[in-house]
């Protein structure tokens, strides 16, 4: 077991859960900074709303993901670094390719159930992935999903007030800034395995 990435329980320490934590919350960050920019005046009480919406699907979304990888975890263990490699690369790239590409996000201040259920899940599926990885890590899982949901939720309301101030062109370097430390990670936990680093 990795020393960098566990205390002596088994959790991942705060800086490997921290940078998750912030690379999981950059498209919903992406997002509510468009929420914001769509405001005519700041709403607090609809940032929050938004901050909930993503940081509750974000702490669920592991926590689903983490028992569906605890069912085969015991199978692949021999290539259980890999697939936590893999995995958070292929995610982290396609954050960094969706910062890069030309689309524009459309900024609408809806915070209808169908609306805000739909970006929910669309900024999540990351984090289901990602709790499959955790479980071939051995993480607390509930641990570890509560502090993704807490700083999706914190980043979420931040968004909402620096799109209110900036604008939709903080999006694009959310992503990008995600995508990175999502890709990092994954190569931390390969090197780890293979007593690297």
């Amino acid at each position: 077991m990795a020393e960098m990435l566990y205390t002596q329980e088994e959790n991942m320490d705060v800086t490997a859960l921290t940078l998750l934590a912030v690379g999981l919350s950059m498209d919903a960050f992406a997002v509510a900074v468009c929420k914001g920019l769509a405001m005519q005046r700041l709403d607090w009480r609809k940032a929050g709303i938004i901050g909930l919406w993503f940081g509750g699907f974000q702490a669920l979304m592991p926590m689903l993901g983490y028992f569906l990888g605890s069912r085969f975890s015991a199978y692949i263990t021999a290539v259980d670094h890999w697939i936590a490699f893999g995995l958070l690369v292929i995610i982290g790239g396609n954050m960094v390719r969706e910062a890069c590409s030309q689309e524009e996000e459309q900024a609408d201040e809806s915070i209808a159930v169908g609306t805000m259920l739909v970006l929910a899940v669309a900024t999540s599926i990351d984090a289901l992935a990602v709790g499959i990885t955790l479980a071939f890590l051995q993480v607390d899982i509930f641990s570890a999903a509560s502090y993704i949901g807490i700083a999706t939720f914190c980043l979420s309301v931040l968004g909402v007030k620096v799109g209110n101030l900036f604008g939709c062109r903080w999006r694009a370097r959310a992503e990008l800034a995600g995508g990175i430390i999502l890709i990092l990670l994954g190569t931390r936990i390969l090197l780890e395995h293979l007593g690297i680093f």
